[in-house]
């Protein structure tokens, strides 16, 4: 997929979003650290950028730049020996309204019980690799239902009620009587007490099967707007069974089970063929439409952002060095790394050879002082190897990172 894309008419109609527009997430001065036996990695350099609400952004860079680094501290998931050492990461839960400023949550600051609160249901994640996503010995139906049976419970105990008292199902006498009140019980604390203690009667588990049932039906549901053909049929397969772009799809539902606000999908159409590809970017675009209020999309591939994104953030070494609406981005770019990266991109009415970046990424257990860039930049001078520059403003939601920017091309 080429980067030429990002000035063909059909960007004529792309959200061109700038700073003033309200926030769904905002990280401010994200520290990151692995503590190896090597070294302390500074894997992640005091990161600052704001994710709009209601548009894609994307974040590109490198392998091994921090991107991923980036998202997992934003789910929580920073494993050993990573430590999160500074910083904020306030998300915006609730959509914005007139009603006066939505207030925002440091991710940082909350208990692992309110992550887990969120994880799955207002921010879900699409990972790398769905081989590594799905569970071998669970069917797939089991996999997409597990969203709703965490999530949505009190929701579903609720439907399962109004369906008995409806006269829905078999069930009939003192039996259905008690499925009803003990849906009713769960519709106001899926967690209380005596739903644990009655669960181990075993014809009182029946109302635990109802959920099940529930669940999956709405699993089948999902599949089949995601353009899965027979999804009653799918989801008692395993995952052994599905093609790639078909695995691709069932990790995107378990995503989208609870329709979150944010969806993050970290390199999610990596080692695809181009033609599944292009279908999963069509499918992510139309459900962003209709089933989703933001998308953060992890990518080296510029190609893919130029199509599918709004807004970018260009990473280089565990910094941020550029932030623009994607088109402003492919056309004017003012980091010398943008530039480069754009460079090195084959175009359609290529003659040459590629430009390549001279020099290797930096070792972050010993990165170079003041800007990361600054031994392989062109334009760098005295400031750019003592003080890492600040973000500055080049334009209207064009910020960059650079001492001696590219020089504007209007």
């Amino acid at each position: 997929m080429s980067a030429d894309m990002a000035g063909d008419d059909r960007r004529d109609g792309r959200r061109e979003t700038g700073a003033g527009a309200h926030p769904i997430l905002e990280a401010k001065d994200l520290v990151v650290n692995f503590y190896t036996y090597e070294g302390v990695v500074k894997a992640l350099n005091g990161v600052s950028l704001t994710i709009p609400h209601g548009i894609t952004f994307g974040l590109v860079g490198e392998s091994g730049c921090g991107k991923s680094v980036f998202v997992r501290s934003l789910m929580g998931l920073v494993q050993e020996p990573g430590r999160i050492d500074g910083g904020e990461l306030i998300f915006y839960p609730g959509p914005p309204s007139g009603d006066g400023p939505v207030q925002g949550v440091d991710l940082l600051r909350q208990p692992e019980s309110y992550l887990q609160r969120i994880r799955g249901d207002r921010i879900s994640m699409i990972f790398q690799e769905p081989n590594a996503a799905l569970n071998p010995i669970m069917t797939v139906g089991e996999q997409v239902a597990e969203s709703f049976l965490f999530h949505r419970v009190r929701e579903m105990s609720e439907k399962i009620a109004a369906d008995l008292g409806a006269g829905g199902g078999r069930t009939t006498g003192p039996v259905k009587a008690v499925l009803r009140v003990l849906c009713g019980i769960s519709a106001r604390n899926p967690h209380a007490r005596v739903l644990r203690v009655l669960n181990r009667v075993p014809v009182l588990k029946r109302w635990r099967r109802r959920l099940l049932r529930e669940a999956l039906s709405r699993s089948a549901e999902l599949l089949g707007r995601l353009g899965i053909s027979n999804p009653e049929e799918v989801i008692r397969r395993y995952p052994h069974n599905l093609s790639g772009g078909m695995k691709h799809r069932i990790v995107i539902a378990m995503a989208l089970a609870c329709k979150p606000v944010l969806l993050i999908a970290d390199e999610a159409t990596s080692n695809l063929d181009v033609t599944i590809q292009a279908q999963i970017l069509d499918l992510l675009k139309g459900l962003k439409e209709t089933e989703i209020s933001s998308v953060l999309l992890i990518t080296h591939d510029l190609g893919v952002v130029a199509e599918t994104c709004d807004r970018v953030g260009v990473m280089y070494a565990g910094n941020v060095c550029e932030i623009a609406n994607v088109g402003e981005l492919f056309r004017n770019p003012r980091h010398p790394y943008t530039q480069a990266l754009l460079n090195a991109v084959p175009k359609m009415a290529q003659t040459g050879p590629l430009e390549s970046i001279e020099g290797t990424v930096p070792n972050l257990v010993d990165p170079p002082p003041g800007c990361r860039f600054h031994p392989r930049c062109p334009n760098a001078g005295e400031p750019c190897r003592e003080v890492f520059p600040e973000m500055r403003e080049m334009g209207v939601g064009h910020r960059v990172a650079c001492y001696f920017p590219v020089e504007d091309i209007g």
